[in-house]
């Protein structure tokens, strides 16, 4: 942990001492302050005031200009409506756009570590739309952007009032026990503990399972690990604790430090010294949506996770029970991507021998974003399928079969193959009253 430290903080440094990054050594940037008589400085200083200011007392950098967009408006606009409402997650249901569906509904569950959205960014990156149009009915669970009323929700909590509650949901709309499930980063890792105790409990409502960027092991956890030993764990557990939250702008830098050479220096140099307006970007005004997160919550999963692995281990305690991924014994379809850095594709293919079924392990081209959402119309990147994921990593890579493009129509086929009973469309709010449109209130909260 101390090397992996030592290294990662050396990269910072030598991202933040990079000669681009000063007056006196970048050309252009010189050029710019003689030219303007360091004008340039002026309005730049003027706006890290402002983001200092929007961050109360912490740098909230401004990647983009975020005015062009609205939730609702320009982001996250597949029709849809609420059909649910927790404490903690609304449940939406989105508008068919086939006559006839698939018999077992979708629900997705994604990270509460930023938005939902990033899975409907727009019509044409929209993995939810690209589903719906393949005849899944989709349902999203988007998780509140939790404050001090929330700091006792626990992990267990996001699996009653989250998972399950939009499994309960899931059957009045539709009248459907039997669901495929998808989980994202964080989001796969709250359904991979869920699926363990539901197991437990006699609850086989999920019928398959899909991860993105998952990790279940969290031996080789990437970056975000130098952000937890004990020390740390405990420094951050007193701040939530004052508070019953951990601040969004705190998530929002350690994320971009895990790529400070393209998320932090580009736009100090851009807009504190050029004095520049960053441009309109969907995906980065989707990266500063950040969100708090809820003090058991986020301590349960700092340190069940990231610094005792028990899920792996079976050694997770929840509602009273030691649950172990042993019990998992649906299909599972476990998707990594080759360049992530949250969630190393080596930690991913290591995690899928804990499952107690069969596990399709999927490499995708690029990373824990970019990899995910990856529509097929774009024809970018590869992926990679192959044998069982067992034995050694490079082995597997080296006799996987390459394919170039989306893995989305891979994983359409892959659910298919399960089941693909179809039944006619089915609208929301025929068997229950709805509570307004897609995306719903939860997810317009910001920080």
């Amino acid at each position: 942990h101390t090397r992996h430290k030592a290294s990662f903080y050396v990269k910072q440094v030598s991202n933040a001492i990079s000669p681009s990054n000063f007056i006196l050594t970048n050309p252009e940037l010189f050029r710019e302050t003689v030219a303007s008589n360091g004008e340039n400085l002026v309005r730049g200083m003027k706006m890290l005031a402002e983001d200092i200011a929007a961050g109360k007392g912490d740098l909230k950098l401004r990647q983009a200009d975020y005015s062009p967009f609205e939730i609702g408006k320009n982001l996250a606009t597949t029709p849809g409506k609420v059909v649910g409402r927790s404490d903690v997650a609304e449940i939406l249901q989105y508008d068919p756009a086939t006559e006839t569906v698939l018999k077992r509904p979708l629900l997705i569950c994604p990270p509460w570590i930023n938005k939902f959205y990033i899975l409907d960014l727009n019509p044409q990156k929209s993995f939810i739309r690209w589903a719906v149009e393949q005849g899944h009915t989709v349902f999203v669970i988007s998780w509140i952007n939790p404050d001090e009323r929330h700091g006792t929700k626990s992990w267990e909590a996001y699996i009653r009032e989250g998972l399950q509650y939009g499994l309960d949901t899931i059957e009045k709309a539709t009248g459907e026990k039997d669901v495929n499930a998808v989980g994202y980063c964080v989001g796969g890792t709250l359904l991979a503990a869920a699926l363990a105790l539901m197991a437990q409990e006699g609850d086989h409502r999920i019928k398959s399972a899909t991860f993105f960027t998952t990790q279940v092991d969290f031996t080789y956890a990437g970056d975000l690990k130098v952000f937890v030993d004990e020390e740390q764990v405990a420094a951050v557990e007193k701040a939530m604790n004052e508070k019953g939250y951990l601040d969004g702008t705190k998530m929002a830098t350690a994320f971009n430090m895990l790529r400070s050479g393209d998320l932090i220096w580009p736009y100090v140099v851009n807009n504190y010294m050029r004095g520049k307006d960053p441009l309109p970007f969907d995906l980065l005004y989707w990266n500063a949506d950040s969100t708090r997160m809820g003090a058991a919550n986020h301590s349960f999963y700092l340190r069940n996770c990231y610094l005792e692995n028990r899920l792996s281990q079976g050694m997770m305690e929840l509602a009273g029970r030691v649950v172990s991924l042993k019990d998992v014994t649906i299909p599972v379809y476990n998707l990594a991507a080759k360049e992530d850095h949250i969630a190393p594709a080596l930690s991913v293919f290591l995690g899928s021998k804990y499952f107690g079924g069969e596990v399709d392990y999927v490499m995708a081209g690029s990373g824990h974003i970019a990899g995910v959402v990856n529509p097929p119309a774009a024809q970018k990147y590869h992926y990679w399928t192959g044998g069982k994921p067992g034995g050694d990593f490079d082995q597997w890579i080296a006799e996987a079969t390459n394919h170039p493009g989306s893995w989305w129509p891979h994983w359409q086929r892959w659910v298919e193959a399960k089941d693909n009973t179809r039944v006619p469309a089915r609208k929301p709010g025929k068997h229950m009253k709805t509570l307004g449109d897609a995306p719903g209130t939860y997810v317009k909260v910001r920080v």
